[in-house]
């Protein structure tokens, strides 16, 4: 079967011709003289290998194959023009899709108040967060699975990698009430381990930067017990099982029982919170709208600083 390469301009311009019935209205609409007119639609009727207007020097009327391809033009149309207006919202980022990876213990304490000023400027814009562990964050952006991602701890810029300082996490005590932690005033490390500990497990963001700050302190780290959820370390501690060391970025992951908050000092332990990308790499025009979000918004006011003491 032959196949029809269609011009959309030639297209529009038949479609306009069908309508008008004259190529000199036709031509002034599109900006063009007559002749060129001519040379398109003649150019279409070879393409289709039909006539499809009769005309004389008067009159220009669609012929039968020519009412039949007008349908089917029209449809062509339509469909280029939807199109072109779906991309154009793509460009605009009016419509697309963006996926973020990072640490739950970020993306849980950070991301709501962005991505919902994200999805208020961007409503059509459908939004998937991938929680995962460190490493799997790097890897997530590396391989393209996901546009931005939110680490813990600085990440050295590469040839594959950008990478942007956001904002600093300290860690702070955290205990039940009638506890140890009940005297409003900051702790040291040698204090809260001389309590039953409550940790994260070993291989996520939180545990690697306690351990490497308590060996570089001589601090013996023995937890007692180990979880792998933020949320089932504030369900341990609050039933009074012990008391644990966590980023304050954390703390609305950490569920609704009382807790208490206290400084963490001596040593002063510090997560710092990044954003990641890959480089060289032209970013979608939704990331490119949620990474300027991100440059322009405060997220140190969304740290806890006070902790109630």
């Amino acid at each position: 079967m032959k196949r029809i390469n269609i011009d959309m301009d030639e297209i529009r311009a038949f479609i306009l011709l069908s309508e008008s019935g004259s190529f000199r209205a036709t031509a002034d609409k599109l900006g063009l003289s007559g002749s060129a007119l001519s040379r398109q639609i003649s150019r279409l009727e070879q393409r289709t290998g039909t006539r499809l207007f009769d005309r004389d020097t008067r009159n220009v009327a669609l012929t039968q194959q020519g009412s039949v391809f007008r349908h089917l033009a029209e449809r062509m149309l339509g469909t280029a023009e939807n199109a072109l207006s779906e991309f154009d919202s793509y460009l605009a980022a009016r419509r697309g899709r963006l996926t973020i990876a990072g640490l739950p213990s970020v993306t849980a304490g950070l991301l709501p108040p962005l991505i919902s000023s994200f999805m208020d400027a961007h409503p059509d814009i459908d939004v998937q967060i991938n929680d995962v562990l460190s490493d799997g964050v790097i890897r997530e952006v590396e391989m393209g699975q996901a546009d931005l991602g939110f680490t813990a701890g600085v990440v050295q810029a590469t040839d594959n990698l950008s990478f942007q300082k956001l904002l600093t996490d300290r860690f702070i005590a955290v205990g039940a009430p009638g506890g140890i932690l009940d005297e409003k005033r900051p702790y040291t490390w040698e204090e809260l381990i001389a309590e039953p500990i409550v940790a994260m497990a070993s291989g996520t963001s939180v545990r690697t930067l306690i351990d490497a700050a308590c060996a570089q302190n001589n601090i013996p780290f023995r937890p007692r017990f180990e979880v792998s959820h933020l949320a089932t370390a504030g369900a341990f501690v609050s039933q009074g099982l012990g008391v644990t060391a966590l980023p304050a970025l954390t703390l609305p992951v950490l569920g609704r029982e009382p807790l208490i908050f206290r400084p963490l000092e001596k040593p002063e332990l510090l997560r710092h919170i990044g954003l990641i990308w890959r480089s060289g790499r032209t970013l979608s025009p939704a990331a490119m709208a949620f990474l300027e979000l991100v440059r322009r918004s405060d997220l140190k006011s969304q740290i806890p600083d006070d902790y109630d003491w």
